[in-house]
């Protein structure tokens, strides 16, 4: 057959490749790749090509276990909505977030800035703003009360006036409000603006340890792992300041059962806490939340 539409072999992309050359074929990816403009994506793609086709080298990965695995993707994405984002979860139990963001703050580490850890996917935009002191636990939340008080400065502990900082947790129930329709909407969430020392303080109630969703695919491989699927006790904050890079931690209860063997590997160094018993029945926890001095950026807010 011939005419104007005939494709003949020398025309295919992919011809002159050796069949049996994994070399000649990753060259051909990545000359593919040179013509990316953003030179911070070329990089990143290149490191990206180079890994993925050296993995599926090592493990000499089959046609059937690749099609396994861009479907576990796929469901991660189909599982993703209002209550809970698969794609953040998965990045967290692979270590892959608290990877990021402690290699992103080493710099501020060396010089005595608090400790970051993942934003989870359970923060909120339109958190409300509260006053100082105020609960950000409903009356009938129950639990032990906890009175948090912090401090905001710089890494030179120069205090941060009308810094931003958000917070929440889950209840002793072990749910965000979000997950439970016994909630009243933003239970246990608030958001405080530091005063002219740096500081806020505000009540609550003493947080629970919790299993992380394990009723779609991360669940699945978490299970094929065999691990375990707890999170110890924990209050996020994200701390904005102007000229200030943006903070994003969480403090953990070390006498939590499950304080070091969090499923998300979050639980680090300074991190873990003694909630410290008030005499009453209640329980304190005082924090310094020292930040690198940089361009604010905030993370991307997961749920609405």
């Amino acid at each position: 057959m011939t005419g104007a539409n005939t494709m003949h072999t020398h025309d295919l992309p992919s011809a002159g490749l050796s069949a049996s050359d994994p070399a000649e074929l990753l060259a051909a990816v990545l000359r593919a790749n040179a013509g990316t403009s953003n030179a911070r994506l070329k990089q990143v793609m290149d490191a990206l090509i180079r890994h993925v086709h050296a993995f599926a080298l090592d493990v000499d990965l089959t046609p059937a276990e690749l099609d396994l695995a861009l479907d576990f993707l796929v469901r991660i994405g189909q599982a993703s909505g209002p209550r809970k984002n698969e794609g953040i979860l998965l990045a967290d139990i692979l270590g892959l977030a608290t990877l990021v963001q402690l290699r992103g703050a080493r710099e501020a580490l060396a010089r005595g800035g608090t400790e970051p850890a993942l934003v989870g996917p359970f923060w909120r935009a339109h958190q409300p703003v509260r006053a100082h002191g105020e609960s950000v636990a409903t009356a009938d939340t129950p639990g032990a009360p906890l009175l948090v008080k912090g401090r905001v400065c710089s890494l030179d502990g120069s205090p941060l006036v009308g810094a931003r900082v958000e917070t929440w947790q889950a209840s002793p129930q072990g749910l965000y409000e979000n997950q439970d329709p016994e909630q009243e909407d933003m239970n246990l969430r608030g958001v405080f603006l530091t005063d002219a020392q740096g500081r806020f303080h505000f009540r609550s109630v003493r947080p629970a340890g919790y299993p992380v969703p394990v009723d779609g695919p991360c669940g699945e491989l978490l299970a094929a792992q065999g691990r375990g699927v707890m999170r110890p006790a924990h209050l996020h904050f994200i701390v904005v300041a102007d000229g200030h890079k943006v903070l994003a931690t969480q403090y953990f209860d070390i006498e939590d059962p499950h304080a070091h063997e969090d499923v998300v590997f979050g639980a680090v160094g300074s991190l873990l806490r003694r909630f410290e018993p008030d005499g009453h029945g209640g329980f304190g926890l005082d924090i310094e939340l020292r930040l690198e001095p940089g361009e604010p950026h905030l993370p991307h807010c997961p749920l609405p």
